[in-house]
């Protein structure tokens, strides 16, 4: 028999020893389950739908933004028909070579270019007495990178001045991202024959910048320190420069050609 004394001990350890508690006894509410599961792919799904719609209305370059430009047919008829070579437009042979330095934002470039120049490529580019060079530079601003690059690129394709002409037509507020990946692709889309692609892959290139590099250091030899700058002189010879209006334009070619 155990002795009062023992048995009074053992009781005493029995009430003394903490009850043991399960750890993998208790299961969740099966229902809570489901919703928690069911609400965490509502999260998920708002926020790819988030996502989704943000990339959509900031991206640049998606298709649902290029169409061709109103009234290119009309903008591009200018140069129908006349021999265009990388950034050179007009005979290569003319005994006459007239420089442009512009910027495709710049206002007074686009009224110089839509105002004056379709009379100068009618009567002295068309009949072979001049040739025009066409040296794009950022003197503007960030969105006249893209532009330049852009229209060096476009002279890739031998189509320069029909890119530049269309830009111009379509000239939006200085530095007020008009000048993006949509409208370089609404503008080479608008050109019949450029490839698009070909155009955008080549904006970017190495070759395209080290040729914007090569118009920015003509430019600064050249002391030009606004656009449009015009140089005009005899094929070969030294260039000087010119007002940008019609009479100057018109005198200074008779004078370099001898006529």
């Amino acid at each position: 028999m155990t002795s009062g004394k023992q048995a009074r001990r053992q009781r005493q350890a029995q009430v003394a020893r903490p009850p043991v508690r399960s750890t993998g006894g208790r299961q969740a509410n099966r229902k809570v389950l489901i919703g928690a599961a069911i609400g965490i792919v509502g999260i998920v799904a708002a926020v790819a739908l988030a996502f989704a719609l943000t990339s959509g209305g900031s991206s640049s370059g998606s298709s649902a933004n290029v169409s061709t430009l109103p009234d290119a047919p009309a903008t591009l008829a200018e140069f129908k028909g006349i021999p265009q070579r990388g950034n050179v437009l007009g005979k290569p042979t003319a005994p006459v070579t007239l420089v442009t330095y512009i910027d495709l934002q710049c206002p007074a470039c686009r009224a110089f270019e839509t105002e004056v120049m379709p009379s100068i490529v009618q009567r002295y580019v068309r009949s072979g007495k001049l040739k025009v060079e066409a040296r794009p530079i950022a003197f503007i601003g960030p969105d006249s990178l893209l532009g330049r690059r852009a229209t060096i690129a476009a002279g890739k394709q031998n189509r320069l001045f029909d890119f530049a002409q269309l830009l111009y037509a379509n000239q939006g507020v200085e530095n007020s991202g008009w000048l993006n990946d949509d409208m370089v692709a609404s503008a080479a889309k608008s050109i019949p024959g450029v490839d698009v692609k070909a155009l955008q892959d080549a904006a970017n290139s190495g070759e395209v910048e080290a040729a914007a590099k090569t118009f920015e250091s003509q430019a600064t030899a050249d002391g030009v320190r606004g656009t449009p700058a015009l140089y005009i002189g005899k094929t070969g010879g030294t260039l000087a420069p010119v007002a940008a209006d019609p009479q100057a334009l018109s005198a200074a070619i008779q004078r370099a050609s001898g006529s």
